[in-house]
C-alpha cells in the first residue's frame, strides 16, 4: 500500500459509483477509507495525518477563494444549495455608558470570582462581602495541530 495520501484517496475515488456523492456517502466513505488504511498497518499514523492536514488547508483556500468570487445570489447545481445571507449590522452596546459600565463590573467580579477559587484565604469584595468559590466545569480535551 502506498503512503502517498492523495494516491490512496484517488484509489477510492475510482471505487465510487457515484460522480457526485452526497455528504453521507462522502462521511461514510471517508470512514471506511480510512479504517481500512489503519487497519492495513502498514502507514505512520502522523505522516498521513500531516498529508490530510495539508490537503485540508488547500481545499479550504480553494473553497474561500471560489466563493468570494460566486455572484451574491441563493444557487442550487451539482448537489449543492447555496443561500446568500446579507451580513446585517451590529449593535455597538459599548456606545451606551450604562452598559459599559456594567461590563466593566461584571469582568471585575469575574476577577474576583478567580482570585477566590484560588486563594486559600476568604476573599471580599469592596462591600465587605465574602466572594464564595464557585464550582468550575471540565472542558473537553483536545489536541491542537499546527504547521
Amino acid at each position: 500500500m502506498s503512503k502517498d495520501l492523495f494516491s490512496l484517496m484517488r484509489q477510492q475515488e475510482i471505487e465510487t459509483q457515484n460522480f457526485l456523492p452526497n455528504k453521507l456517502e462522502i462521511q461514510l466513505s471517508a470512514q471506511t477509507f480510512i479504517k481500512e488504511v489503519l487497519d492495513a498497518g502498514e502507514i505512520d499514523k502522523i505522516e498521513l495525518l500531516a498529508q490530510a492536514k495539508r490537503m485540508g488547508e488547500a481545499l479550504d483556500v480553494i473553497n474561500a477563494e471560489l466563493i468570494k468570487v460566486l455572484p451574491q445570489e441563493n444557487f442550487e447545481g451539482y448537489g449543492l444549495k447555496g443561500t446568500f445571507r446579507s451580513g446585517g449590522e451590529t449593535i455597538n452596546f459599548k456606545d451606551c455608558e450604562v452598559w459599559s459600565d456594567i461590563n466593566r463590573e461584571l469582568k471585575e467580579r469575574e476577577d474576583l470570582l478567580k482570585l477566590a477559587l484560588k486563594s486559600q484565604n476568604e476573599i471580599y469584595d469592596a462591600a465587605g462581602v465574602q466572594v464564595p468559590r464557585v464550582s468550575t466545569t471540565p472542558r473537553k480535551s483536545s489536541m491542537a495541530i499546527s504547521f
